[in-house]
């Protein structure tokens, strides 16, 4: 799911080293703190606390870190060792990426940032104590807690499907593993197989992410099986980018490619994973693989601190991302309700400087400047066809609010497509270096 000058982006993408990093981290091994009792602060200096090291946690870390020049205590808690970015995992399943160049270490974050980074799973907030517990046993008391856990899976949402069938009917909504499992099943599939994706309903992590994913899959099979079939069942009247990746797919992949929508049953579908069975109003099929991407919510964490609505999601005051229901939390990311801005990595890391400078603002007394944000979404369709969407926001009382826009036109000329495919890459490379240091 990966996501120009066109759009203003203080901090973010204009002022980004667009030269590809190299991939020298420091091993976590000596570089990245454990944390297996209860840690030590630093006496005297106020404490942050960082939940997820994702592209939003993991860049407001960096950047309270940065910006205050040592004077507040960073600790960053993520489970994982190495990141693997949802953004640009379809790249991978496509054939156009290894799987290596999605994954992120932090050992450059935690040596050159002086960042705590504890790799553990943050199991319980504490609002009145302002602390923080983790699985391995040790309790971190914060100041400021920014919690960026990105998704978790409404349930129920796919009747037949839940985390239990995820390795027979994968999501690869949360790169990693379940990218290369589904990966694997594309590549087995039968001769005249049908892959079938359930499209997720409004809103979710990265919009363009399954259409990009439905292009790269067929971009797959058209080389290995150009008689397998693809199914998009979908409870969405309509989705991003929808008229450009429909041009590219008759361009591309024609023939290939059905859409269910909700007029034809889309949204009411059932699946039979023990016999890989599609049931779509009442009709069933018969598939090969089954990518369900079940409807969302912010990660558990959020839940369990008491900082999400009724929808499951984490509304903020976009001038700062703070919770809504708790002043001393902010939320950055995905798992934020803030208004306009969709869930995307471009986003979690521009919303990440805001939280980084209103955080740094409120323990050093320091400036606070007004709050702007950006995104920008790249899909790849096919070899060198590359479209974006993308939006600059501000601030608003009620709401992060859309300012202008632009998006790919179709009919655009292989020239401008290729570059924007090349364009992809570079910020790829960028907000990598951006967020991880």
């Amino acid at each position: 799911m990966h996501k120009p000058g066109e759009v203003k982006n203080p901090g973010g993408l204009d002022r980004l080293n667009r030269r590809r990093f190299l991939s020298s981290a420091l091993a976590s091994s000596t570089a990245v703190s454990m944390m297996s009792a209860p840690a030590v602060l630093a006496q005297g200096r106020p404490r942050a606390v960082v939940v997820g090291g994702g592209a939003g946690g993991a860049t407001v870390a960096r950047y309270i870190a940065k910006e205050s020049e040592g004077s507040i205590d960073v600790t960053l808690v993520e489970p994982t060792r190495t990141y693997y970015s949802c953004f640009f995992s379809n790249l991978y399943i496509g054939g156009f990426r290894d799987f290596s160049s999605i994954g992120h270490t932090y050992g450059s974050l935690a040596a050159a940032s002086g960042i705590n980074v504890i790799h553990d799973w943050a199991i319980a907030v504490d609002r009145d104590a302002k602390s923080v517990s983790l699985a391995g046993g040790g309790t971190l008391e914060y100041d400021r807690l920014v919690v960026s856990p990105g998704i978790d899976f409404r349930p129920g949402s796919v009747a037949g499907w839940d985390l239990s069938q995820q390795n027979r009917m994968p999501h690869a909504y949360k790169a990693g593993s379940q990218t290369q499992l589904l990966k694997a099943q594309v590549d087995a599939m039968p001769e005249g197989g049908v892959y079938c994706m359930v499209a997720p309903p409004n809103p979710f992590r990265c919009p363009p992410g399954p259409y990009e994913r439905i292009s790269m899959v067929a971009h797959v099979l058209k080389s290995n099986n150009p008689t397998a079939k693809i199914l998009i069942v979908d409870p969405k009247e309509k989705f991003s980018k929808q008229g450009l990746f429909e041009e590219g797919w008759q361009k591309h992949y024609p023939g290939m490619i059905e859409r269910i929508g909700p007029d034809f049953g889309g949204d009411k579908v059932e699946v039979r994973p023990e016999t890989m069975e599609v049931v779509v109003d009442g009709e069933v099929m018969k598939v090969d693989v089954c990518n369900v991407i079940p409807a969302q919510m912010a990660g558990r964490i959020a839940g369990e601190a008491g900082i999400t609505n009724d929808a499951g999601w984490a509304p903020v005051v976009p001038h700062t991302m703070q919770s809504r229901i708790d002043d001393n939390i902010h939320v950055v990311g995905d798992a934020s309700q803030q208004g306009d801005m969709p869930k995307s990595g471009f986003s979690a890391n521009s919303q990440a400087k805001v939280c980084a400078m209103a955080v740094r603002g409120a323990l050093t007394d320091s400036r606070v400047f007004p709050a702007r944000f950006a995104n920008t979404c790249w899909s790849l369709i096919g070899t060198d066809d590359g479209v974006k969407v993308g939006a600059s926001y501000e601030a608003t009382d009620e709401k992060i609010a859309k300012v202008d826009g632009f998006i790919s036109q179709t009919g655009e000329g292989s020239d401008l497509r290729k570059a924007t495919y090349e364009e992809s890459l570079a910020w790829y490379a960028a907000i990598s270096k951006d967020i991880f240091g």
